[in-house]
């Protein structure tokens, strides 16, 4: 329309959003954005920038949005915080590290008693860019936040050793979701589900490939994006990662 009139006519705006909250205990496929804070320390192994500082509190976390890919709850948002340092103690950066290590689980299809050294492999990141576009499955809670009100909150991943990962499926088909252009060895979106790549000419460690724009729908559900880890040799050369069931 006349740009002129879009402050004047309004027929052809968007229908307002029902911001009403996620029901408290929702299972859903979720896929993560990392808001960078331009904080980075190596000798910690934060890098790209990705780490935000508060202010008051001098406390390090990721700022992450969560996008919900598939079901009734289909491009909804949820906003929450990942620690990764408080000077208080460490209490809050190793449930912060145990949540990354949750979220890999998730996305990856490892139970987390697999200790096999594909495993291990694919729970190693090169740095937090690894995870900035990561697609799992989340469970949405709900908690007040400063003012008191009600929010949305992801503090949990639903993992292959949980009921509720096995044979999930949306409500709704899944529809593609907008991702932020990464650089070439950055996240890819894809039909198939996470797997091993079995070439000794790759890389020794964790290389995603290049990213898309859109996640394609799986025959029968959602699917996690295709991903790749680093071969194994030796006896385990070849090996590939279970998909997760809601994955097939």
């Amino acid at each position: 329309m006349n740009m002129n009139a879009a402050w004047q006519d309004f027929n052809d705006a968007d229908t307002q959003n029902n911001f009403d909250l996620i029901p408290k205990g929702t299972i859903a496929p979720v896929r993560m954005i990392i808001k960078p804070g331009g904080l980075d320390d190596h000798s910690r192994g934060w890098t790209g920038g990705y780490a935000s500082r508060a202010k008051e509190s001098d406390a390090v976390y990721l700022s992450c949005e969560f996008v919900v890919t598939a079901g009734e709850f289909a491009r909804r948002k949820v906003w929450s915080l990942i620690g990764l340092h408080s000077p208080k103690g460490p209490e809050w950066a190793n449930m912060g590290r145990a949540f990354i290590r949750a979220i890999l689980n998730s996305a990856r299809g490892l139970s987390d008693k697999d200790a096999s050294p594909r495993a291990i492999e694919a729970r190693r990141i090169r740095g937090f860019v690894d995870l900035d576009g990561i697609e799992f499955l989340a469970k949405i809670d709900v908690e007040k936040d400063a003012n008191g009100d009600p929010k949305n909150v992801i503090k949990f991943a639903i993992t292959p050793d949980m009921k509720e990962y096995q044979g999930f499926q949306p409500s709704a088909s899944p529809v593609a979701a907008t991702m932020p252009q990464q650089t070439a060895t950055g996240f890819q979106s894809g039909a198939t589900a996470y797997h091993a790549a079995a070439s000794a000419q790759q890389a020794t460690s964790f290389q995603p490939s290049a990213s898309a724009q859109q996640a394609a729908p799986a025959a029968n559900g959602w699917r996690p994006a295709a991903q790749q880890v680093a071969p194994v040799h030796g006896q385990n050369a070849g090996a590939t990662l279970a998909r997760p069931s809601w994955a097939q």
